[in-house]
């Protein structure tokens, strides 16, 4: 999508807030000793309450309104049975939508536990998203995205997942720019558009730079025991900083 108008941003604004809303709900929520379907269901009242539609259940059949995520679990986790525990690594994604507009976003966590690697690789995660969208404008390359990230998560001693990216956003979940990488790509020349609405989403891991699809046809995973911290946020490329739309904040 590219914005043309305010009344566009205001429109992505109100998804954003319901997001980020849902998100920080959902957190709140979560307790050891519920499943992550309990959660799930949370959160698709929450998402109710404020008018929207779970995006991926309704363009993909994604069997939950949002995806929650475990420990060895990267992204797109099915909620389910697993009863969550004290000190697991929790991702909740939520995307949604409202009168026609998307927004996404995602926060890594740990559980009401203490476990300083994994607050580590969280913050981290965290930072570098915030640094990426700070460096992004009009005339921007794609590849910088990537580099950036990489360069963040080696300094800190982490990895960047290789095989997910972040894309475009607006008035469907994905839509152009697909596949804006997490690594340098000296073959992309691709630059940001003003108007142009983006996600932003590093995924930082202690050991492995790749996930596995799992049998379900949704789940992405670590081949091995490593953990992978990855936060989310859907903006606006400008002619100076970008505009975060999911930020949290009253909801009309």
């Amino acid at each position: 999508m590219i914005v043309k108008h305010d009344y566009e941003i205001e429109g992505l604004k109100r998804i954003g807030r319901i997001v980020a809303t849902t998100i920080e709900e959902m957190k709140a929520y979560a307790k050891p000793g519920m499943t992550t379907k309990q959660l799930d269901e949370y959160g698709e009242t929450v998402l109710n309450r404020l008018g929207a539609r779970s995006a991926p259940k309704v363009m993909y059949q994604f069997p939950g309104a949002t995806c929650i995520s475990v420990n060895q679990e990267v992204a797109h986790g099915i909620p389910g049975d697993y009863v969550l525990q004290a000190g697991d690594l929790v991702n909740i994604d939520v995307s949604a939508e409202l009168d026609g507009y998307y927004g996404d976003s995602g926060q890594s966590f740990v559980l009401q536990g203490f476990n300083p690697e994994l607050e580590r690789l969280c913050k981290t995660a965290e930072e570098t998203m915030m640094k990426v969208i700070a460096s992004l404008k009009a005339g921007t390359k794609l590849n910088e995205i990537g580099r950036i990230m990489q360069e963040e998560a080696k300094s800190h001693g982490y990895c960047i997942i290789q095989n997910l990216c972040s894309h475009g956003i607006g008035r469907a979940l994905h839509e152009e720019p697909h596949q804006i990488v997490h690594y340098y790509d000296p073959h992309e020349k691709r630059k940001l558009k003003e108007g142009q609405v983006i996600t932003i989403e590093p995924f930082l891991s202690n050991g492995t730079d790749y996930v596995m699809e799992m049998p379900d046809g949704w789940t992405l995973k670590v081949p091995d025991q490593s953990f992978v911290a990855q936060f989310e946020h859907t903006m606006v490329i400008t002619k100076d900083e970008p505009i975060i739309t999911t930020l949290p904040g009253k909801v009309d």
